[in-house]
């Protein structure tokens, strides 16, 4: 039982990683670059719905939409003004730049008076509830996780499969150039992908708040999402859930069966040895270059 219980704790921590793993991979795609800023949009995520509940009164269930579409409109807005006039530089420019972003987030939430520099609780319905089933006993919080992951990937992947939005971001990220000849309009689709990273990212943070709770530095927990990407496959949607539950069972699983520390540096060596056995990831595609 006990086995079973950390196998569930895993796989809601996994949720997260996941979920933040989706913005990684969704900017990849679209853009070709890599947003380290996904871990901080995740944290400004929390603190907007934290905002809505506690000094706008919000209810929880007006305050967590409200709070995703703030971030959205926020991904958006940041893909205009600072991404969009450096595309077409190198790679390494763009990437700076998405760290120098989470930077610049999370000091502007720490200068907050009496906000960025505290400890917060997200105050949701289901705080501290649980579920006793026979001898197994289950933390409301990571079912609430594990559930809304799960139905997020059934919209996510309705909407890719289904809507003329969804199947327009697949060809731009299959080619940009063929796409734009075809009359997408590439460069909106690409501030809609960011601005979808983000709204992911919040509700993987208003997801985490009310295990971990708010505070400035929550958003880190994106270099272990980073992980997760690479294991799942860079540029595959699926993949990035996947990667995310393997970490947060590998990582539950050591952090209880080995000594202190392996915790911490699991995901790692997960990454470590994915990248020597299978370099692309589990779902990763296999490009070839003639020359």
């Amino acid at each position: 039982m006990q086995f079973v219980q950390l196998i569930i704790s895993g796989v809601a921590q996994g949720c997260i990683y996941g979920l933040i793993a989706l913005g990684f991979v969704l900017i990849y795609k679209a853009t070709e670059t890599v947003s380290f800023a996904q871990g901080d949009l995740m944290m400004l995520g929390a603190f907007v719905g934290l905002a809505g509940m506690t000094f706008l009164g919000f209810p929880f269930w007006l305050s967590v939409p409200c709070a995703i579409a703030a971030m959205a409109a926020f991904g958006v807005l940041t893909e205009r003004v600072v991404i969009r006039p450096i595309l077409g530089q190198p790679a390494f420019s763009i990437v700076m730049l998405t760290i120098g972003i989470g930077y610049v987030a999370r000091g502007v939430i720490t200068m907050v008076p009496n906000v960025g520099t505290d400890t917060h609780t997200l105050p949701v319905p289901y705080k501290d509830e649980i579920w006793n089933l026979g001898g197994l006993v289950l933390n409301v919080e990571q079912m609430v996780v594990i559930a809304s992951t799960g139905l997020l990937c059934l919209l996510l992947y309705a909407m890719f499969k289904y809507s003329k939005l969804g199947v327009a971001m697949q060809a731009s990220s299959q080619n940009q150039l063929a796409a734009y000849y075809m009359g997408i309009p590439v460069k909106r689709l690409n501030g809609l992908v960011w601005g979808l990273a983000a709204a992911v990212a919040a509700i993987a943070g208003l997801l985490l708040a009310p295990i971990t709770f708010v505070h400035a530095n929550m958003g880190f927990i994106g270099l272990k999402a980073f992980p997760a990407a690479v294991v799942g496959g860079f540029g595959s949607l699926p993949g990035a859930i996947v990667g995310g539950l393997l970490i947060g069972v590998v990582e539950s699983l050591s952090g209880f069966y080995l000594p202190d520390g392996f915790k911490d540096t699991a995901a790692y060596i997960v990454v470590l040895l994915m990248l020597v056995v299978k370099p692309n990831g589990l779902f990763g595609e296999t490009l070839r270059k003639k020359v």
